[in-house]
């Protein structure tokens, strides 16, 4: 092992003071042996002087030496925990929700239903610790064949990416950021047995296209989210009688994804802030072509937009929300025109808006209970473009329900609904519903 220059330098001062001693034997005779006897002490004094140092010295150098190889040691530890983190991050997770439900009119108990509204089974994958895939299957009511209502569909397939610490992008079929509840549907996520009617008859729950989406994250508490994708198709428009655009127009003409025409594509974006703890405050925009450049169709122009704002404050046991959403569909006077007297025109506007309060009055370990109410106020036919005298299409009735009830959550993944709905428009559909559900 190569000596420690400085020990060589210690070594070498030892040896020139006794060659230095070596002179002064002859000498010693005539000097004063006491003068004598005190340089040799003052000499065996340096001599464990430099003893006690260099021992010190090596005792450094032995530190130092322990030091590096802890060092070592450490660095080998924390390789492996980044390598153990890789393999976690590289791995599948398994996720799902449900709900089954129970529906009894007040007024006809014989419409009484029970159903197994939905069932989801997904799956997210992380490549690495950047890159994952998201993906999501679902069944509705329990049975699909081509002789039952049930429907299996993709509900969610895209991959998304960390750009930055506080970038995203993502690219395949994706749940549109708009509303409350729409990216957030889950049964264990909202208030009441079914989900509410604006965001079902007015932002078509849940809504998903196919396309490219960004967000970014900022430090005041402000999320951005922003994209193209494909739109809505009008030439699916259903004019007859039993036409689910009476109900919702969008749902009625949504494409998920599905052979989606993409001539025309709609652009969309949305801000939420988050800044003050419990409060949250946002808004969308979507919109887009929908006509497709198809041949002969009376509405070549057509557009589709919709909008909404949103807000809710959860500082606590209070929970507090509202929404506002409306949607438009532009040159749609030609195509009612050609299908003059149709059980179902194409509404040129449509709004709707709820506000709905809740309180966790009770918990007990991991059992909760929170009542709620609910006021929605909604018309999927606000208005219509103008046509020719005698041809003009009334304005569609003001739909408003107030919802009461309660949620009694059990842990985490589920819950337990009961509620009572009374329709203002149409008391015969007042009743009463119960549901479970579950998310994990």
């Amino acid at each position: 092992m190569k000596m420690n220059p400085r020990f060589a330098r210690k070594k070498t001062l030892i040896a020139l003071a006794l060659a230095t001693a070596l002179p002064l034997a002859p000498m010693a005779a005539h000097a004063d042996e006491a003068a004598l006897e005190q340089r040799l002490n003052d000499l065996a004094a340096q001599v464990e002087a430099l003893k006690a140092e260099l021992a010190a010295t090596k005792k450094k150098a032995e530190a130092v030496e322990k030091s590096q190889t802890e060092v070592a040691e450490s660095q080998a530890r924390t390789q492996a925990v980044l390598q153990a983190e890789q393999q976690r991050s590289a791995q599948t997770v398994f996720t799902g929700y449900g709900e089954i439900n129970y529906s009894r009119p007040i007024h006809d108990s014989g419409k009484t239903q029970a159903d197994v509204a939905r069932a989801v089974l997904g799956f997210e994958h992380r490549f690495d610790d950047r890159t994952k895939l998201v993906s999501e299957l679902e069944w509705e009511h329990a049975v699909v064949s081509a002789g039952d209502q049930g429907e299996t569909a993709v509900e969610q397939l895209y991959i998304e990416r960390d750009l930055t610490p506080s970038m995203k992008g993502k690219a395949g079929l994706f749940l549109i950021p708009s509303g409350l509840l729409n990216t957030n549907h889950e049964p264990t996520a909202y208030y009441g047995v079914q989900r509410n009617f604006v965001e079902t008859a007015i932002i078509p729950t849940t809504w998903r296209e196919v396309g490219l989406g960004l967000s970014n994250n900022f430090e005041n508490g402000l999320t951005a989210e922003y994209g193209v994708t494909t739109g809505f198709n009008l030439n699916n428009w259903d004019f007859t009688v039993d036409s689910d655009g009476k109900n919702s127009p969008l749902g009625s003409i949504h494409q998920e994804g599905q052979l989606a025409m993409a001539k025309d594509l709609a652009v969309y974006g949305a801000l939420n802030w988050r800044g003050i703890p419990g409060t949250l405050l946002g808004g969308s925009l979507f919109t887009g072509g929908a006509a497709h450049s198809q041949p002969g169709f009376a509405a070549s122009n057509a557009k589709v937009s919709l909008y909404e704002v949103h807000g809710r404050y959860n500082p606590g046991k209070l929970d507090l929300t509202a929404l506002f959403a409306r949607g438009t569909i532009t040159d749609t006077a030609g195509l009612n025109l050609a299908n003059a007297g149709s059980a179902t025109p194409v509404p040129s506007s449509f709004q709707g808006g709820y506000v709905q309060a809740a309180y966790q009055l009770w918990q007990s370990g991991d059992y909760t209970l929170s009542p709620f109410a609910r006021y929605e106020q909604f018309n999927t036919a606000k208005t219509y473009e103008p046509m020719p005298a005698g041809l003009g299409i009334s304005a569609g009735p003001e739909q408003k329900v107030t919802t009461v009830g309660a949620n009694f959550r059990i842990g985490e993944g589920v819950v337990l609904k009961a509620d009572f709905q009374r329709f203002t428009q149409n008391r015969d559909l007042d009743r009463i519903n119960l549901g479970l559900g579950y998310s994990f």
